[in-house]
């Protein structure tokens, strides 16, 4: 009896054990519960070491932290019927546990699912071009309504992104074509450019080069003139210079003078290898001139009185052969008598002296 009363004792305690086992509950710290008691909402349950009245009370967890949802791709038509494959990624956080619990079955669901038609609402409005280089636009756009439609729910929406915009293959490819058609009408373009600023680059050069040599042309007339003119009057100066000597040179001289140096200058051009003379001046009056100087002319008979005349006496005392002998024989008999061998002594005598004159390292 004692063995039965002890087993229903232990089942009692174990029976007991487990319903406050069963009213234990642990709140985490980034977690917030919910309490609900006989279908009626009971309070916030914070984190912590928590007892419910079991089998009649319920606890609702809700995580707080901020939760990463991905939005499915899905294909929207943009504004200029070009089908295209669209996903996206929204951050959430839950900041009112009970809007989030009880306005809405499932605020992650319902989440998603707005932000699916939103996305395409907002991408139905725009082109192509705008979704592929708008994205900000449309993550802007795209936040402020689930922000402001999930207010209600207890849920911020802190962050949208545009995951990937895949336009379909046919729009690709057209793309590619329109893409590689601008590349070629750009390179068309800067080629075209490049050829202008080219010619004219060309054209300003060959301007500058014409210039330039012109500019040095001038220059070199106006140098190669200047060089010219001082050159000719330099000539001028040393030609007028040498007529004034030879002006001044030929003043003494007489008609008989300026016929002999005609000669010697005939005389010059004569010993010359040239076959062919030319005489810059009038040659019968120069043979004139030199037979006057020669006495081959006539003379008049002034100029035959006005000679002088020349007798024997010009010439002076001629000595007779017997006195040449008489003054040969003094100069023979002042000249003193030298034997043959003095001569060959005094030889010998005056050849030491002259080497000891020619000697210069001796003493004197």
């Amino acid at each position: 009896m004692a063995f039965i009363e002890t087993l229903i004792v232990i089942f009692l305690i174990l029976v007991i054990v487990a319903i406050f086992a069963k009213g234990v509950v642990i709140i985490q710290p980034y977690e917030q519960g919910l309490q609900i008691r006989l279908g009626q909402y009971v309070g916030r349950m914070n984190p912590g070491f928590r007892w419910i009245v079991p089998f009649v009370s319920e606890v609702i967890k809700l995580d707080l932290r901020t939760q990463v949802m991905e939005v499915p791709s899905q294909e929207v038509i943009t504004k200029d019927n070009s089908p295209t494959n669209v996903d996206a990624i929204v951050y959430v956080r839950v900041i009112d546990p009970e809007k989030a619990y009880f306005e809405v079955s499932n605020y992650r669901l319902a989440t998603v699912a707005l932000a699916q038609t939103s996305l395409r609402g907002i991408i139905g409005d725009m082109e192509l071009d705008e979704v592929l280089y708008n994205r900000d636009v449309i993550n802007t756009k795209l936040r402020d309504i689930l922000d402001r439609e999930t207010d209600q729910w207890g849920v911020k929406v802190e962050r949208v992104e545009i995951k990937e915009v895949d336009p379909v293959e046919a729009v690709k490819n057209a793309m590619t074509e329109q893409t590689a058609a601008e590349r070629a009408r750009r390179a068309a373009i800067l080629r075209a450019d490049g050829e202008k600023r080219s010619a004219i680059l060309k054209a300003e050069g060959l301007r500058q080069s014409m210039i330039l040599e012109a500019e040095g042309e001038r220059q070199s007339k106006v140098l190669r003139a200047e060089g010219e003119r001082l050159s000719r009057i330099l000539q001028a100066q040393g030609e007028a210079q040498g007529l004034r000597i030879l002006s001044v040179g030929a003043a003494p001289l007489d008609k008989k003078a300026i016929t002999v140096l005609s000669f010697d200058a005939l005389k010059s051009m004569a010993a010359g290898q040239a076959t062919k003379i030319i005489f810059p001046f009038e040659i019968s009056q120069l043979i004139r001139q030199g037979a006057k100087y020669l006495g081959a002319t006539d003379e008049t008979a002034a100029e035959t009185a006005a000679r002088p005349v020349m007798d024997d006496s010009i010439l002076g005392v001629i000595p007779k052969q017997e006195e040449v002998d008489k003054i040969l024989k003094e100069i023979q008999d002042a000249v003193p008598k030298v034997s043959e061998e003095e001569l060959k002594d005094t030889s010998k005598r005056r050849i030491p002296i002259e080497k000891e004159q020619d000697d210069p390292a001796k003493p004197n």
